[in-house]
């Protein structure tokens, strides 16, 4: 229950101002504390989906770059939390700029404190730099999966910081900023479609052109191997699974009916989508397969992520089909294109925030908008608005371009620096990341060697000693 009563705001709009003088005025009158409440706990439930991606990738990759994918996913929250606080957020989010950035008006998260943010006049700045702050941190995270066994790390370190700047903060200024180009087109993206999703598959799929293929890539079958640890599979898919809750029910800025509504969609196209990948899968194989259930619970939360906040359940049921069926034949686009793109990030995120996006252009309703008991919207082609689906094609065909292309541009620039080569050599590439980068392993209490030869030759050597040991007992007696 709030402690104070909720009033209107009568500080100053429009421009950077810190809201009101906490030695004088309450500042926390205009606001809910039931909303405040909500709205953190969202903070740290997307905070948790970041480790959730590294144990996601490290279960899918191979042993010997185990760690190193759960370390980068923990360093992009260090990188960009610095970031964000000095100039991210206001590059993003600036109650001034241009159609395309913010300004530097709130540099070093000067002045932001109580004014009413930009994203919602229930929510003042402060509180809503700390919520998108996280969707800034798993954005680069999921991006940088592309680096598995072959990226450094130093380099991967500049890459997210540059990333966040040049990339990530544009495109969620031009879909979530009232100032930015695609809000004021008319866009729908709820919770992260283009900013998030496409934005990190598309960077994923440059990342890996520009590193090169792995070792052994073969452009028909690929690098054969099967994920090392499906456990860590799970793990990660269940912190991102209730994360998500904090992911799209937390966009809706308060504690309201729309955000119910965004959960309730968020799990239904979640489990739909696992379990449309696994019939996938059990046609090939007769197996139900783990590691598809949970690509496919991915793929369903992808997919609703932009429309969450904006369909009726029984449109969810037709995302996470749509996105199981859709990501899953995605995965096999990387051999067409000749890409090495070794963790599928642009067939999950890349497709599947494509796929959301111009579903919602579909399935979009002004009723379910207006739970939140202000939002009006025209809708999609269920209220025959049926411009929308070309509001939500330009939105995605620029953002996957921005991402691709700057991406692109980054990665060249970068290995020109002496020192931010991308790629390890061919000799780190066979001891792998954990051993050469990190000198850490993920399993050094339980493995016999680091090689699987080493462990053949010590078994050899064991039943030759054993051997000689027999015979020597048999001569004495």
């Amino acid at each position: 229950m709030s402690s104070y009563t909720v009033s209107e705001y009568t500080g100053p709009e429009g421009f950077a101002d810190p809201g009101v003088n906490p030695l004088l005025e309450d500042i926390n009158a205009p606001y809910s504390a039931g909303d405040f409440a909500w709205i953190m706990t969202c903070s740290g439930l997307v905070l948790l989906m970041v480790p959730g991606v590294g144990f996601f990738y490290s279960g899918l990759a191979r042993r010997k770059s185990a760690l190193a994918l759960i370390w980068l996913s923990l360093i992009s929250i260090a990188v960009v939390g610095f970031q964000w606080f000095f100039w991210g957020y206001s590059l993003a989010f600036s109650h001034t700029g241009s159609a395309f950035i913010g300004d530097l008006s709130n540099f070093g998260l000067m002045k932001v404190l109580g004014q009413p943010s930009v994203g919602s006049s229930k929510l003042p700045d402060i509180l809503f730099c700390l919520y998108q702050g996280m969707f800034a941190a798993i954005t680069p995270a999921l991006a940088i999966g592309a680096a598995a066994d072959r990226g450094r790390m130093l380099p991967a370190i500049v890459f997210i910081f540059v990333w966040a700047t040049i990339v990530y903060d544009p495109i969620a200024y031009w879909t979530w900023n009232g100032n930015g180009w695609s809000f004021v087109m008319g866009g729908l993206d709820f919770a992260g479609g283009t900013p998030v999703h496409i934005s990190s598959g598309a960077a994923a799929l440059a990342y890996s052109l520009m590193l090169g293929k792995r070792t052994g890539y073969n452009k028909v079958n690929g690098l054969p191997y099967r994920p090392h640890n499906v456990t860590h599979v799970v793990l990660g898919t269940v912190f991102l699974w209730v994360g998500w809750f904090g992911f799209n029910g937390g966009s809706a800025l308060a504690a309201n009916t729309r955000a119910v509504m965004a959960c309730l969609v968020t799990h239904i196209s979640a489990c739909v989508g696992g379990f449309t990948w696994c019939l996938l899968d059990y046609r090939l194989e007769k197996k139900w397969s783990t590691v598809g259930f949970c690509s496919g619970v991915i793929a369903g939360l992808v997919t609703i992520t932009p429309a969450a906040g904006y369909i009726p359940p029984w449109s969810a049921v037709i995302f996470g089909v749509c996105g199981g069926i859709i990501c899953n034949f995605a995965t096999k686009l990387k051999f067409l294109i000749g890409i090495d793109e070794p963790l599928d990030v642009f067939a999950e995120h890349g497709v599947g925030g494509i796929v959301g996006n111009l579903l919602t252009g579909i399935f979009a309703a002004d009723w379910i908008a207006a739970l939140d008991g202000s939002t009006e919207i025209a809708g999609g082609w269920v209220n025959q608005n049926y411009i929308q689906l070309g509001y939500q094609l330009a939105d995605s065909v620029a953002g996957f371009a921005y991402s691709f292309v700057m991406t692109c541009v980054i990665c060249f620039l970068m290995n020109l620096v002496p020192g931010l080569s991308l790629r390890v050599s061919p000799e780190v590439e066979e001891i792998g990341l954990d051993d050469a980068e990190l000198g850490e392993f993920a399993y050094d209490y339980v493995e016999l060697s680091r090689h699987v030869n080493d462990v053949l030759v010590g078994s050899s050597a064991s039943v030759s000693v054993k051997e000689t040991t027999t015979e020597a007992t048999t001569e004495k007696a």
